[in-house]
């Protein structure tokens, strides 16, 4: 019989963890690399703006999800106190954080989808410091240095006459703002997409609005919605639009969270529509699309990202009343897993040479390992992209895996609540699943009360409901198994047959043959190169690609085993 690897969402984190801390540059505090060329003989990584822009700030949320799960480490705790003190330089003209000065950048600007990722690093700072006076006033200075920025659309002139805007609707002038030079209309990001790239801040805005009460956050979020509902003409009225999908669904999350704010629901049905459009571009296991419509799909490529923002999103919508546990669910455990480097064998490494002032090309297949790609196939990851492995994605994807993990169990009014069919041990129990080997959820009870296990549409009909191993009736409710008043100690369980089942999906252009085992996809067939994804069976080696020759001083090759360790 064929047994299966287990999803472990700790395992995850902790090879996030290592690139994290590894993939960092000592000689400038704990710095950033984004660009990482994995297929190049050697192997290496070199610095570049976004570095000390972005990735500062993603890279410390990061830093503080997986350490929420894993605990504290020395190496760890160094380099996210290093990444507070990159996030706190370079503070300039109209409250903006823009990068520091450094060898490889050229002109020193903001630019506002950074500064998305900024604010949403500060309002995580102040979930772990309450009240740091500091980060406070960075946040509140960024939020109305934006604001004073935005240009107030107020009147339509058309030909038929002048029309008013029946809201507040703000813009801004452009995406890159000069140190010193602020808007200059001859420059621009060249990312296009303005709109959409701009309002990402839209999420951070309202989470600071609703966390820290603050108004200035609350107003410029609500105008900026409407921006892109609206004038912008960025999505049509069913939420379908033309472009880059990791920021429309960041979009989508922040209406969704603005709507619960402002008690409006026309901002969250809105967000849902971004929603489940991006779901129908995307696989059952996960697999996103980089960008809509931009490409035609067998050239698409899934950047981690936009899986982390499905999740969130899924998680958001939860949260007013939609069942989307198992998006949750299949997309984590699936796609966005394998996603995740786990073996630097494949990789070139020539230990001999010394880094530069701009690259290191150390230990890099170590280094490597817990990095996520921002070029996934949906059954491989291919190397040649610039972004086989992506900076970005190894800032938001830990953010994800915390949002999960939080969820795995919960607390409500009506009682305690199993979501997820995840391991893990919590205050209040420890939960343990089977899959893909075993069909059971169980949970062993540390605090006594009403509990809700939550069941899953692949869990059949065939469910047996046991307490301390005698079967009880089963009780529904809320979509989960009821088990009232329960008491400490007790051990509740849901057992279901578990069967594997191949079905066909079209993905990426490719007819895959996909194979399941509950909510674990097992085997993706035709398997893809270079770099194969779900290879998951256990006791089979893993089919990964040699690793290139390293060209040796005088221009002789020599083979990766031969290279100085």
């Amino acid at each position: 019989m064929r047994t299966y690897e287990t999803f472990d969402l700790l395992d995850v984190a902790r090879k996030a963890r290592n690139y994290l801390t590894n993939m960092t540059d000592d000689r400038y505090d704990f710095l950033p690399y984004w660009f990482i060329a994995i297929n190049e003989a050697p192997a290496h990584a070199r610095h570049v703006r976004v570095d000390d822009a972005e990735l500062v700030a993603s890279w410390y949320e990061a830093a503080v999800c997986v350490r929420r799960m894993l605990g504290d480490e020395p190496r760890a705790r160094a380099v996210e106190a290093g990444f507070q003190r990159h996030l706190l330089k370079s503070w300039g003209p109209a409250g903006l954080r823009y990068h520091e000065p450094y060898p490889w950048s050229n002109t020193r600007h903001a630019s506002f989808h950074e500064m998305a990722y900024v604010l949403a690093a500060l309002n995580r700072w102040l979930e772990e410091e309450p009240g740091c006076a500091e980060v406070e006033q960075r946040a509140a200075g960024l939020v109305r240095g934006m604001r004073q920025l935005i240009v107030h659309r107020k009147i339509k002139t058309f030909w038929s006459g002048d029309f008013p805007f029946a809201e507040k609707v703000y813009e801004f002038p452009g995406d890159v703002y000069l140190w010193d030079g602020g808007f200059v209309p001859e420059r621009v990001t060249g990312r296009g997409e303005e709109a959409i790239r701009n309002g990402m801040i839209l999420e951070p805005l309202a989470t600071r609005a609703v966390r820290y009460r603050d108004e200035v956050a609350l107003d410029l979020a609500e105008g900026i919605a409407n921006h892109l509902l609206g004038l912008s003409r960025y999505f049509n009225y069913k939420g379908e639009f033309f472009g880059h999908v990791h920021s429309a669904v960041w979009v989508a999350r922040g209406l969704v969270r603005l709507g619960r704010a402002l008690e409006r629901d026309f901002y969250i049905e809105k967000g849902r529509q971004i929603y489940r459009y991006v779901k129908s571009l995307s696989s059952e296991f996960g697999w996103v699309p980089e960008y809509a419509q931009w490409h035609p799909p067998e050239e698409e490529h899934c950047e981690t990202c936009c899986i982390r923002d499905m999740i969130e999103c899924a998680l958001a919508l939860i949260d007013v009343g939609d069942d989307e546990w198992e998006v949750v669910d299949k997309f984590t455990r699936n796609q966005f897993s394998e996603q995740q480097i786990k073996d630097g064998s494949f990789v070139a490494v020539d230990n001999t040479r010394e880094d530069s002032d701009d690259k290191t090309w150390k230990n890099m297949d170590r280094r490597i390992v817990g990095g996520w790609s921002g070029g996934g196939e949906p059954n491989s990851i291919n190397l040649q992209r610039f972004r086989s492995i992506a900076g970005c994605c190894v800032g938001t994807a830990p953010q994800a895996l915390w949002s999960v993990w939080s969820r795995v169990l919960e607390r409500r009014p009506a009682g305690l609540y199993v979501n997820l069919p995840m391991n893990r041990d919590h205050a209040d129990g420890s939960v343990r699943a089977g899959y893909p080997n075993e069909g059971f959820l169980e949970v062993e009870t540390k605090t006594a009360g009403d509990w809700f296990l939550r069941i899953h549409r692949w869990m059949g009909d065939s469910i047996r409901a046991t307490v301390n191993g005698r079967d009880v009736p089963l009780l529904r409710r809320e979509g989960c198994a009821f088990f009232p008043a329960a008491p400490a100690g007790a051990r509740l369980r849901l057992e279901h047959p578990l069967r594997e089942e191949t079905r066909r999906e079209t993905c990426r252009g490719l007819n895959l043959a996909v194979t399941w085992r509950g909510p674990d996809v097992v085997r993706l067939d035709p398997p893809g190169p270079p770099l194969r994804l779900y290879q998951r069976e256990l006791g089979r080696p893993k089919d990964y690609p040699k690793p290139p020759n390293v060209p040796a001083a005088g221009g002789v090759s020599m083979a990766p085993t031969e290279q100085k360790r």
